[in-house]
């Protein structure tokens, strides 16, 4: 009767551990399973699309990283850095060929204007010229004017106008940089990689630099390391420009049974499916099933199109794409396939890594192999 009983609990035992095998969700885990990944890209209305990676999808959700400023910032002109603005304040001195001239007297043949502020509108007052519209000219084109005003009136004048104070147009420079500030267009600085290099030293990886200018309400980026491979790229600064320098925030989450979970930023310009899965350590030798790595994504209709095969998708698609690295050709298709930001990358468990974690489980102390065997010799004894 007690053996009868041993071999009732044993049974019991054994059932129990295949029971907990087809009910894999009792057990600790480090994320789905392959099918209930997939699980959204069945039924009648599926909220994902399951994509196996081909060199055809490599080819068609390769985006390019460079990027460029609109047209609009590429085709403004260098600025003249010595154009009068508004709130700027000039000197003139003016010489007349008369002992007792309009402006000087006595035997001083030069008299001094001084601190003659540009008004709101553009304007100077000079003695027997009247107002004066300067904002928008150089030094040398107010000179010309201002003679021209004074010549009816004193005969053969000259006159001397120079910028006593006002830095003219600026910029502000924001960010990564060693010299945060607003800096004046001069001559030397009127691009942006010049206005870039009187700024001082980064203080990030330069070859993971963005440059944004913004321009009143437009706004544009670039790399940095672009901006010195394309001299087309060297835009022409403008009065208020905002310059921001910020290092790459792009990131992407690695999941599931990999050397590590977790967020991973960037350390390059383009990084490939094979280089994330080693940058999160590889996968695991005992827990990593190589036919179920998947990326998922947000992807634009465009592409989602493509390829997932329907021209009727509208908006942006969840898609999850396959790589199953026993394939001959899966690393190389792994090598190819970009990640992109905030993509997730996640390594389901193998069938027998469950399997495992059941039995030990159920057997204890024991090890997966024995304990198997000595089950099956169980059965076989009933």
């Amino acid at each position: 009767m007690r053996i009868i009983m041993i071999k009732i609990n044993k049974i019991i035992l054994i059932a129990a551990c295949f029971g907990m095998m087809s009910s894999c969700t009792i057990l600790p885990r480090s994320g789905p399973n392959k099918y209930e990944v997939t699980a959204s890209t069945r039924g009648e209305n599926p909220t994902a699309h399951i994509v196996p990676v081909t060199p055809e999808v490599v080819y068609e959700t390769k985006v390019p990283t460079s990027s460029g400023f609109t047209k609009s910032f590429l085709q403004t002109k260098p600025l003249n850095a010595e154009l009068i603005r508004p709130g700027d304040t000039l000197n003139l001195t003016v010489w007349e060929n008369v002992e007792d001239g309009l402006l000087s007297s006595g035997m001083a043949s030069a008299a001094t204007l001084s601190e003659l502020q540009v008004d709101g509108s553009g304007h100077i007052f000079v003695p027997y010229a009247g107002r004066i519209k300067v904002a928008g000219q150089t030094p040398e084109e107010i000179r010309h004017i201002v003679t021209q005003a004074l010549q009816d009136q004193t005969p053969d004048p000259q006159v001397e106008v120079r910028r006593s104070a006002g830095a003219g147009a600026t910029v502000s420079i924001i960010g990564s940089v060693g010299g945060q500030g607003i800096y004046p267009i001069l001559h030397q600085t009127r691009t942006l990689s010049t206005m870039l290099a009187s700024s001082g030293g980064l203080d990030v990886k330069p070859e993971l630099v963005r440059v944004t200018v913004i321009r009143g309400k437009l706004r544009s980026e670039v790399w940095l390391d672009d901006l010195y491979d394309r001299p087309e790229l060297d835009i022409a600064l403008r009065d208020g420009d905002r310059i921001l320098i910020e290092a790459d925030r792009r990131s992407f989450v690695i999941m599931g049974a990999a050397g590590r979970q977790s967020q991973v930023a960037f350390d390059q310009r383009e990084i490939s499916a094979l280089e994330a899965l080693s940058r999160a350590g590889g996968l695991s030798a005992y827990q990593a099933d190589p036919k179920g790595v998947f990326v998922l994504r947000k992807e634009d209709q465009s592409i989602a199109r493509r390829v997932v095969g329907d021209a009727e998708i509208k908006g942006e698609q969840h898609l999850i794409y396959v790589l199953n690295l026993t394939e001959p050709d899966a690393l190389f298709l792994a090598r190819d396939f970009t990640i992109r930001d905030q993509d997730t990358v996640y390594i389901t468990e193998a069938p027998l890594s469950t399997w495992n974690k059941t039995l030990r489980g159920i057997m204890g102390g024991l090890s997966t192999t024995t304990s198997f065997a000595n089950t099956i010799s169980d059965l076989r004894d009933l």
